[in-house]
């Protein structure tokens, strides 16, 4: 009787899940496995989210407020930085090992999205 009252049979915390964020959790995982695949294209995420191009848009602009194109760049760049911040690799390595093929290309876009070029992200992180 004792024991029997100090265990309680508490069920853990409920974890619900909306299908949006599985939807993001799927995205993020394809873009992430194909990050250093230059030809990884808006059409190649489509057929592996197994929905349209116009549907791929719509749900990833709604969420995220970006084009399939601007995630996919994002979720790049994002990585770019960690990559960078180990300073295993040259800029010029990282833009390749996250599926830029020019480097002046992944400087610009780069730039686009943090203010500042791979070089001077860096020297800021010193």
């Amino acid at each position: 009787e004792t024991y029997r009252r100090q265990i309680e049979a508490k069920p853990g915390d409920l974890e619900i899940e909306t299908p949006d964020t599985k939807f993001m959790r799927k995205l993020l995982t394809v873009i992430e496995e194909n990050i250093p695949n230059a030809g990884f294209s808006v059409e190649l995420l489509s057929s592996k989210m197994n929905m349209s191009r116009a549907t791929l848009y719509n749900k990833v602009f709604n969420l995220s407020g970006k084009t399939p194109v601007e995630f996919i760049r994002s979720v790049r760049l994002k990585r770019a930085v960690q990559l960078l911040l180990t300073k295993q690799f040259t800029i010029a390595e990282t833009a390749y090992e996250v599926g830029f093929n020019d480097a002046k290309y992944f400087s610009k876009v780069f730039k686009e999205e943090f203010l500042m070029t791979p070089s001077e992200y860096l020297d800021s992180t010193d």
